[in-house]
């Protein structure tokens, strides 16, 4: 075992370029024994590429790799892993429909001495290393198909350490975790700290770096832009090195004239997430949704827009009494909806930008069966450059574009149909911050030419620095509202969690725990 504090990993002067693209530039990292270490950039900053060099799977144009003091090529993954570098990527790769300890020892399971499987004893070694990381409650028989996001993902750490790791990467840890799973996720982080294992922790939450890590690493445009300790930085100090802004240009919020009602909600029910809700929404005003998880806000969202419809109460658009009982119904009256998973409910990742974009307005572009090609293509040029969607052109891939210029694409797929009415769902989860200024841009933009967009988000900040109204849902009921300037975090959070600031820091892990459950 490495001495704590030790350099564990060290990289030097990496240069690794693809055609056309520089894509790492003289970096240098190290990652020390019993450490986290954060490493920050916006998408395409090169974090990917170098994690990939760290793990094996590209090989490096220039510089070179020390392990404990030793240089070091890492021709394959399994070669690095082989030498104790283990990497959870945000997809995990684990088999759904084998155990808990069948994947823990997948590929190096315990045999006997006739050369087959110990089952008897990989069940005990599965529950050994269970043990060693705090985690008594998993069955190891279990299916990891059953499991939940926070417990497969429990299960890949788990399998790494089966492996002897000494560095561990964690990409993008927390990104599909409710706020439980997140916090025992850190405490399992902070547990493999105190064992002098690496951490090299990337993600887009800057409040989680300055939970957890040590030290921080930016990265931009391929270059290494500044290593610190923790304690010596800012959050507005990392956002000026990741993107050049401050963090007041994170919330570009222009001041809008807000006009008359366009979405009117009154004793709105959908049991048992949704109970007796009334909002009015105007032409021009952002609405900020905030809660906890389970809370409500997605269902009320859903149901707004027909997905789920709503059994009992009033719902007027534009002053005209109406039931929205699906989709169709819903964008007839004017209402797009930017779903909280783009990837699955928001695009079709396979398909071009210029089918994706197309998609909700096709009957409008068509003459009986046949697509107007031209007009597709002018949508999809016109939503482009609209939205600055960073792409070699319209017919290229979307699964291929970062998450900020997905997310760019739902938004244009449903700018083509001119709604009166935008529902955001967690508009900037999981893209980097350069990305969110973008899009907090052009919602502002949308709500000053008119608009009326209702934004539901976990992120305080982000309810605050964009909402001209903040409403806080709490199981499945609207518990309060605050024009913008009125209320502070500690106000909000107190709202959500079901009394004042101090009440809700002393029950945070309950209220995190209820809202994952609801």
């Amino acid at each position: 075992m490495t001495e704590s504090g030790a350099v564990l990993l060290e990289l030097s002067n990496i240069v690794k370029q693809f055609p056309g693209v520089l894509a790492l530039d003289q970096v240098s990292f190290d990652v020390r024994a019993g450490e986290v270490h954060a490493l920050l950039g916006e998408n395409g900053a090169g974090k990917s590429t170098l994690i990939k060099i760290i793990s094996g799977v590209y090989q490096p144009d220039h510089g070179h790799i020390r392990l404990a003091g030793d240089k070091v090529k890492f021709d394959t993954p399994a070669v690095a892993q082989s030498r104790g570098i283990a990497t959870i990527y945000q997809e995990l790769l684990l088999y759904p429909e084998l155990s808990v300890a069948e994947n823990i020892f997948m590929g190096h399971a315990p045999k006997t001495r006739f050369g087959t499987i110990d089952w008897r004893c990989m069940r005990t070694l599965a529950r050994e290393h269970l043990a060693s990381l705090d985690i008594n409650d998993l069955d190891v028989d279990q299916q990891v198909g059953s499991l939940s996001v926070g417990n497969r993902q429990r299960v890949e750490i788990a399998k790494a350490l089966s492996q002897d790791a000494r560095v561990l990467i964690m990409d993008e840890p927390t990104a599909a975790l409710t706020g439980a799973d997140v916090e025992r996720l850190f405490r399992i982080v902070r547990l493999l700290r105190e064992r002098g294992v690496g951490v090299i922790y990337i993600s887009h939450r800057l409040e989680e770096i300055f939970e957890l890590a040590d030290r921080v690493t930016v990265l931009r445009d391929g270059a290494c832009v500044g290593t610190s300790e923790v304690v010596d930085t800012t959050e507005d100090d990392l956002i000026n090195r990741m993107v050049g802004r401050t963090i007041e240009d994170l919330y570009p919020k222009q001041a809008a004239s807000i006009g008359e009602p366009v979405l009117e909600v009154q004793a709105l029910s959908r049991p048992p997430l949704t109970r007796d809700v009334s909002l009015t929404l105007r032409r021009g005003e952002i609405l900020g949704l905030a809660g906890l998880v389970g809370s409500g806000r997605s269902e009320l969202a859903q149901t707004l827009f027909g997905i789920t419809p709503a059994h009992n109460g009033c719902i007027k658009v534009n002053g005209v009494e109406c039931r929205i009982d699906s989709p169709s119904a819903a964008i007839a009256l004017g209402i797009a909806y930017v779903p909280e998973d783009r990837s699955t409910q928001g695009l079709i990742k396979p398909m071009s930008i210029r089918e994706n974009v197309s998609m909700v307005v096709l009957k409008d572009i068509s003459n009986g069966n046949l697509i107007n090609h031209s007009a597709e293509r002018d949508l999809a040029e016109k939503n482009v450059h609209q939205f600055s969607i960073r792409t070699s052109g319209i017919e290229q891939k979307v699964e291929k574009l970062s998450g900020g210029n997905q997310q760019k694409v739902v938004l244009g797929k449903w700018m083509a149909s001119d709604p009166d009415v935008l529902i955001m769902d967690e508009p900037t989860r999981g893209i980097d911050v350069g990305a969110k200024a973008e899009i907090h841009r052009t919602m502002s933009e949308l709500a000053c030419s008119g608009m009326a967009v209702l934004m539901i988000s976990s992120e305080l900040p982000e309810i605050m620095g964009m909402s001209d109204t903040i409403a806080v849902m709490r199981e499945g009921q609207l518990v309060a509202t605050f024009a913008r300037g009125e209320a502070t975090q500690e106000q909000i959070a107190g709202a959500m969690m079901g009394g004042s600031r101090s009440e809700a820091d002393e029950l945070s892990d309950t209220d995190n725990t209820k809202g994952a459950a609801a």
